[in-house]
């Protein structure tokens, strides 16, 4: 449908009707750029919030090495538990050490008990051949024990050959649980770290 003509300079003023303003351009965009659309969930102007919703420091610059990581930093000293956790065990040089001043001491028992009271030197002088030239702690654990229990195997020997009468059993029994219980306890003190000292002991081996 048209428009019915006007008669002539019915609302026309003579001048020319105004051109239309262009829209302005969106999210920041400048005068004869194509407009961007903002990434999703970003605001307008290009204001975007720093990594991890951390607020800049004054001066606008971030701090050296970025903003700090979640959860924060760890503690000084990266959290490794220090002070010789992870070294040898106390009054060993290493843990072959502590190994065979162990086999020494709870050997002698062992034997005691396996040898009817007759072996228990058996492991401490393996102690001593083998690791006792290396290691002085060694020696002197194997030595101990070593002169305790050899002392106790001869006099259990001496029952055993006596068990012929009661006195004789009595004596080789006896000898054998004295050199496992005193075995038992100087291997006790070596895992501490300690040298036991033998009571009724005597240095035929030095």
């Amino acid at each position: 449908m048209t428009e019915p003509p006007r008669p002539p300079g019915a609302g026309d003023s003579g001048a020319p009707p105004p051109e239309p303003t262009p829209p302005a351009a969106p999210y920041g965009s400048s005068a004869g750029e194509p407009p961007t659309a903002p990434l999703s969930g970003a605001p307008a102007g290009g204001d975007y919030p720093p990594p991890g919703g951390y607020p800049p420091p004054p001066g606008g610059q971030p701090p050296s090495g970025g903003y700090p990581p979640p959860g924060g930093y760890p503690p000084p000293g990266g959290g490794y538990p220090g002070g010789g956790a992870y070294g040898p065990p106390a009054g060993y040089a290493n843990n072959d050490d502590k190994t065979w001043a162990l086999v020494a001491h709870f050997g002698g028992a062992a034997g005691m008990f396996v040898g009817g009271g007759v072996l228990g030197w058996v492991a401490p002088l393996i102690a001593l051949l083998a690791r006792g030239n290396q290691s002085p702690t060694v020696r002197a654990h194997a030595i101990a024990a070593l002169n305790f229990q050899l002392i106790w195997s001869i006099i259990a020997l001496v029952g055993w050959i006596l068990a012929c009468i009661l006195i004789g059993f009595v004596i080789g029994f006896g000898a054998m649980i004295v050199g496992i219980i005193f075995g038992i306890l100087a291997g006790v003190k070596a895992n501490e770290g300690q040298l036991y000292r033998y009571p009724m002991s005597a240095s035929l081996i030095k």
